[in-house]
């Protein structure tokens, strides 16, 4: 028998569920499966619709993951010796668990031979830990899985790009067969299960075909409610008014909540990969109203969600009709010929571009740039590289010409196959096994609102910019008809990059600060590409660290670092205060050159796909 503790006892045993009897109308089943039977085949032809639109079209393409591994398994076996030296190493460590939990049925305390990273949140419960079953099933997960990436990463004889492929895959593989998801091996889908009569295993099925349908065959997983939510209303809530617009975006202005204001407004350059309000979820979260608070006059770009009719719109039309058309607007607005800006992401990659192009036509509008989470430099550009080779392409370029587009849905299935075990298989489990209805969670709403990626556009920035990384090269892309350098940037610059960015890796983002002419400071803020941003000093939330100095090393910078309790906000705004041109009257919209056309957040973010 296997010893438990007393904690143990409260679970529910399978062998002790009572036996109802359970009278099942035979009629009304017959109806269920036949609906069922229904519903599914509607989904497999949706499914077989969509892949003739697509022309098979997948992200990550089989053929491309399938010859990384090919490569894989060759190389894997022209050393033998190797091999086996590794297998002896997995058969010890069986050996060792098994020595571990015969201790432990036994009454005796015994070493964990494998444990879970501090941050896997997978196994928290602590039935994991308890019930000597559940243990040993988790540590020979853990101890196969942490094998089977240690083998791979350990194979000689792969090229970088290879190699960083299937150590991603690999990853992706090993993730998926944790026992945290599947019924029979998750402890709290079991508890539930005998709890509900497996009624969540009911729900669950019906989450599933739910997603399918949303997704018109493809599993679209729902991470939050829908309904909880609207743009104007409970989100995206801060007061402004959309008072300029064109083909690609809306300009917000938003009101003031202070009488004397910055006499330079500031202009936020959002990425047009999701929707601007990642900056003004909740009044607690959002940036844009403390920015406000703090006597800026805001402007925000809202940036059109493209279809077809925008195909042909480029990366220089993005900067065109975006901040240069923007900083027109805001002179109209309030009369000031200069600007404070900041970019996010995307963003910032345009901000930059458009500071090079300025620069090279003496135009001296922009005061100050901020980047967040910006790369300019995309020789090492962390995970996404996966996905970016001339094979894929070529796939993908072959696509939006056939689409006008890429469709939102790619680009956000690749970002959650980054945190695969938090926006993936965590809704997997909460969803189809426990049956449970997704939280209403503002940041997840913001993160479902997928958009478009117009051809031509997408295309330029993912080659030239991300495979050939020619941004960096003097004059290597020229937008409408001005080479591009970045190193005549002489504005003063405040680069805000985060620790555990999966998206724009902080260490190859720093290498910007060897590219600006200018001043620079360079801040590294804890947590992620989003919490790492969005984190109010109210919050008192993480940490982030300061130095004076931007050697070449990114890591003797950050051993030269100094760390700061909770959020970098306020170190910003002491620093964009000395570059706001002291103070005038505070600018309500509308009162300048340019009417008022519709409240914030304005109608282009209100497009949501779906």
């Amino acid at each position: 028998m296997t010893k438990t503790s007393s904690k143990d006892k409260t679970r529910p045993d399978p062998q002790d569920a009572p036996a109802d009897t359970l009278f099942i109308d035979s009629e009304e089943a017959q109806r269920a499966a036949q609906a069922l039977n229904e519903r599914c085949q509607r989904i497999m032809q949706r499914f077989w619709q969509r892949q003739a639109e697509t022309n098979g079209f997948q992200i990550p393409d089989p053929l491309v993951v399938g010859k990384a591994f090919f490569e894989l398994g060759a190389a894997m076996f022209s050393d033998p010796a190797k091999l086996a030296e590794a297998q002896a190493k997995l058969w010890q460590g069986y050996a060792d668990l098994f020595e571990a939990a015969s201790k432990r049925i036994g009454g005796e305390a015994a070493a964990p031979v494998a444990e879970p990273a501090k941050d896997d949140k997978r196994f928290k419960d602590e039935v994991w830990s308890e019930n000597v079953v559940f243990d040993t099933l988790k540590q020979s997960y853990l101890l196969t899985s942490n094998w089977v990436q240690q083998a791979v990463q350990d194979v000689d004889g792969l090229d970088p790009k290879t190699r960083e492929k299937v150590n991603f895959y690999t990853r992706q593989w090993v993730n998926a067969l944790s026992p945290t998801n599947f019924a029979a091996t998750n402890p709290k889908v079991i508890e539930r299960t005998l709890e509900t009569k497996g009624e969540n295993l009911v729900k669950g099925l019906d989450h599933l075909l739910e997603d399918l349908e949303r997704g018109e065959g493809q599993l679209r997983i729902s991470m939050t409610d829908d309904t909880a939510f609207t743009l104007g209303e409970n989100i995206a809530v801060s007061p402004g008014k959309v008072v300029f617009q064109n083909d690609l975006m809306q300009l917000i202005q938003y009101a003031p909540t202070t009488e004397k204001v910055a006499r330079r407004p500031l202009l936020i350059v959002p990425p047009w990969i999701n929707k601007f309000y990642i900056l003004d979820l909740q009044p607690k979260n959002s940036l844009i109203k403390w920015c406000v608070d703090q006597g800026h006059t805001v402007f925000v770009i809202s940036w059109v969600n493209p279809d077809e009719s925008l195909a042909e719109k480029a990366f220089e039309d993005y900067m065109l009709e975006g901040p240069l058309a923007a900083l027109n607007a805001i002179k109209d607005a309030t009369g000031e010929d200069e600007a404070n800006m900041i970019g996010y992401c995307i963003g910032g990659t345009l901000t930059a571009a458009t500071l090079a192009h300025m620069a090279a036509k003496g135009d001296k509008r922009v005061a100050s740039v901020t980047f967040f989470t910006t790369m300019t430099d995309f020789s090492e550009p962390g995970e996404l590289g996966v996905f970016i080779d001339d094979e894929q392409l070529r796939l993908l370029e072959e696509h939006m010409a056939d689409k006008g587009y890429l469709e939102g849905s790619y680009m956000s299935q690749v970002f959650n196959m980054m945190r695969d075990n938090d926006l993936i298989w965590s809704f997997v489990v909460n969803n189809y096994l426990l049956g449970r209805e997704p939280m209403a969670f503002d940041l997840l709403y913001w993160n479902a609102d997928n958009t478009r990626m117009p051809a031509m556009m997408h295309g330029l920035y993912l080659r030239e910019m991300y495979l050939e990384n020619k941004l960096v090269e003097p004059g290597a892309i020229t937008l409408a008809g001005t080479p591009i350098d970045l190193t005549a940037i002489d504005t003063p610059v405040y680069m805000l990059s985060t620790r555990d960015d999966h998206i724009a890796p902080w260490k190859s983002t720093y290498a910007a600060t060897q590219l600006y002419k200018g001043p620079v400071k360079f801040v590294l803020s804890a947590s992620g590409h989003i919490a790492g941003v969005i984190n109010p000093p109210a919050a008192g939330k993480y940490c982030y660290w300061t130095n004076a100095k931007t050697p070449k090393d990114p890591d003797a910078w950050l051993a030269g670092a100094a760390q700061h309790d909770g959020s970098w906000w306020p170190d910003w705004q002491k620093w964009i205060s000395r570059k706001s041109g002291g103070q005038v009257a505070a600018r309500v919209p509308g009162d300048g050159k340019l009417a008022p056309i519709e409240d914030a957040p304005g109608s282009y973010a209100k497009v949501r796909m779906g």
